[in-house]
C-alpha cells in the first residue's frame, strides 16, 4: 500500500470510528499514518544524502553533512520497528550504515548497520537493498585490506543487481572491483574491468559512473 492509499484509508477509518462507533479503527489509522511518516522520513533522508554526493562530486571544497539526515533515518527506523516492517527496517539500516561510511568515514560504526540490512533484506527477499548493503560491505572490506572478501561482496552485489536489471549500478560495482584487482596486482584485469564498466555505464546513461571510471583510470 502506497502513501496515497494509506491516507485515503484513514478517511474510511475516520468514518468507521465517528459514524460507526468503532474506536478500534483509530488504531489502524494511526498505523497507516506512521507508515506514511516512516516512508517520508526515509525518502527525505535519501534526498539529503544525494545532495551530499552531488556536492562532493562537483565542489572544490569538502561536502558537509546535513545535520537533519541521520535524525530522519532514526525516526524512520523507529517507526518501522514499531510497525514490524522488516523491509523498511532493512532499507533504513542500509542508509544509516551508508551515512556513517560515506559521509563520516566510519566503517566501524557502519558495518553492523550494513550487516543487519543485508540479513533483513535477505529475509524478505528485497534484493535491491541486499545488493546495496553488499556493495558497501565490500567497500568496508577493501578499506580494511580484506581484498578477497571485498571482491566476493562486490561480485555478489553485482549478481543481484543484474537480476534486477540495474546495469548502471553493476558498472559502479565494477569500478570497485577494478580497484580491488589493482590492489591485488592484477593490473590487466583492473583495466579490462574498467573497459567493461565504461561500456555498460555508457549504454545505460550512468554518466556519473563514467566520470568515476575516468578518475579510476588515472589511479590504477
Amino acid at each position: 500500500m502506497n502513501a496515497e492509499d494509506r491516507i485515503e484509508r484513514t478517511r474510511t477509518l475516520y468514518d468507521q470510528a465517528v459514524l460507526g462507533g468503532d474506536a478500534s479503527a483509530l488504531a489502524d489509522a494511526d498505523r497507516d499514518l506512521d507508515g506514511v511518516e516512516a516512508d517520508t522520513a526515509l525518502a527525505r533522508g535519501r534526498i539529503l544524502h544525494a545532495r551530499f554526493l552531488i556536492a562532493r562530486a562537483s565542489s572544490g571544497s569538502p561536502a558537509v553533512e546535513d545535520p537533519a539526515e541521520l535524525p530522519l533515518f532514526e525516526r524512520a527506523i523507529e517507526l518501522y520497528e514499531a510497525l514490524g516492517d522488516v523491509r523498511g527496517q532493512a532499507e533504513t539500516s542500509f542508509w544509516i550504515g551508508c551515512l556513517h561510511q560515506v559521509i563520516r568515514g566510519d566503517n566501524e560504526t557502519a558495518v553492523p548497520h550494513l550487516e543487519r540490512s543485508r540479513e533483513m533484506a535477505a529475509q524478505v527477499g528485497d534484493k535491491t537493498t541486499q545488493a546495496e548493503a553488499l556493495r558497501h560491505l565490500g567497500i568496508a572490506a577493501h578499506a580494511a585490506s580484506r581484498l578477497d572478501e571485498a571482491r566476493e561482496r562486490l561480485e555478489e552485489s553485482s549478481r543481484l543487481r543484474r537480476e534486477q536489471g540495474a546495469l548502471g549500478s553493476v558498472a559502479a560495482n565494477m569500478v570497485g572491483l577494478a580497484y580491488v584487482a589493482a590492489a591485488q596486482d592484477r593490473h590487466e584485469d583492473a583495466l579490462a574491468t574498467l573497459d567493461r564498466a565504461d561500456a555498460l555505464a555508457q549504454a545505460n546513461g550512468a554518466h556519473a559512473i563514467v566520470r568515476q571510471i575516468e578518475h579510476a583510470r588515472t589511479q590504477i
